[in-house]
């Protein structure tokens, strides 16, 4: 007998199979917002809301950062939330499964949030992983239901690079020197995982 199979970006898997594998891609999950993580993670989010990385949305916004937009080429009076080639790198999710929108439907993904470095929370935030039910999780089960463990320089370059109007062609990000900058302050956690 031949089993149908299910078509995935990555493999070919069999469906019985499927069924009893769970997905765990980050893609593959909704995402929540930053707010989401705040439960648990305070003084990581207080940190992080002070950065250009949670305020990124505003720079789109008409008038904001006027001179830095002269100076790249742009029109310091347009709005650019509705860019698609402007917004995917200055929100969480877009284009993505779940993701932002746009301001009015997903106003809490505006902001380049927890979710772009640490994969999409839709699962790994359930009571059965990580949650205030289940303050020992153990990391390596969040991990493998889709928690991102390691910031990639793959994840900053994204949106890093030299399409952005902001720098030159010749612009290269410097992974090693900003990989712990921008982001929010590296906390002790309260429990071990």
């Amino acid at each position: 007998m031949r089993l149908p199979y299910r078509k995935s970006i990555l493999v070919m898997v069999p469906l019985a199979m499927a069924l009893l594998v769970p997905l765990t891609g980050a893609q593959e999950h909704a995402y929540l917002g930053a707010k989401s993580c705040k439960k648990c993670h305070l003084k990581q989010y207080k940190s992080w809301e002070q950065t250009a990385m949670a305020k990124t949305f505003e720079v789109l916004k008409p008038g904001e950062r006027a001179e830095e937009k002269k100076a790249a080429g742009l029109d310091p009076e347009k709005d650019y939330s509705t860019d698609a080639s402007c917004v995917k790198c200055h929100v969480t999710g877009y284009g993505k499964e779940g993701g932002f929108v746009d301001i009015e439907t997903t106003p809490t993904l505006a902001g380049v949030g927890c979710e772009m470095c640490h994969g999409a929370g839709g699962t790994y935030v359930q009571d059965q992983y990580m949650s205030l039910k289940n303050k020992e999780f153990k990391k390596a089960d969040i991990v493998a239901v889709g928690m991102v463990e390691a910031v990639s320089q793959e994840q900053c370059t994204n949106c890093h690079n030299s399409e952005s109007p902001f720098v030159g062609d010749d612009y290269v990000f410097d992974f090693e020197a900003n990989k712990e900058t921008g982001t929010h302050e590296k906390f002790p956690l309260k429990y071990a995982h």
